[in-house]
């Protein structure tokens, strides 16, 4: 079942006893304290790990001008961007040297292929990330709301294992990665 960024923060919510809410405008500590942190701790969560389902592949275009040094050219980096993972001259998606400045990407291509995490619609989520982000929620709802620190504690420890479930269930879902070039492995061919 797919969850909105409200039934998301609902959850969390429930987790640490407090209301729900139907919307993060509706007056309530509860929903002051979901629109205000529930953004950043999204972002955070997905930008933590590289998961299969927030991963994307892009052409960026070059900018008209040129960083002021190391590197010939900018590209602007995309609207939804979290986090890049590698850079690839064009057709390939690694293995370029670049530097990431501001809202721009500069490397020495003219073409430019990012793999990067964006962010998705939280009804592009999967169930296991669901879990993972209503766990860290409600650890960061938590003293706001209820001055429990021990409860917090207790809560953040839930959250960092569900973190590592989730990342070990993202991590079943591609193929293993291998060792493409090295030298030990060449030498003994």
């Amino acid at each position: 079942m797919a969850l909105s960024s409200i039934a998301l923060s609902s959850r969390a919510l429930l987790m640490i006893g407090a209301n729900t809410i139907a919307s993060f405008e509706e007056g309530t500590a509860e929903a002051e304290v979901a629109a205000n942190l529930y953004p950043s701790i999204r972002d955070a969560l997905l930008s933590s790990h590289p998961w299969s389902f927030a991963m994307a592949q892009a052409t960026l275009p070059v900018l008209a001008a040129a960083p002021v040094a190391d590197y010939a050219k900018a590209f602007q980096l995309p609207d939804d961007f979290l986090r890049a993972l590698s850079a690839g001259p064009a057709g390939r998606g690694r293995g370029l040297d670049y530097r990431i400045t501001g809202d721009r990407l500069h490397a020495d291509v003219d073409q430019l292929v990012l793999t990067y995490i964006f962010r998705p619609e939280e009804t592009d989520f999967p169930p296991f990330f669901d879990q993972a982000l209503i766990a860290r929620l409600a650890a960061e709802f938590c003293i706001p709301l209820t001055e429990n620190t021990s409860r917090s504690q207790a809560l953040y420890k839930l959250a960092e294992s569900e973190f590592r479930r989730a990342k070990l269930i993202d991590a079943q879902q591609d193929t293993p990665p291998h060792i493409a070039e090295f030298p030990l492995v060449e030498a003994r061919s």
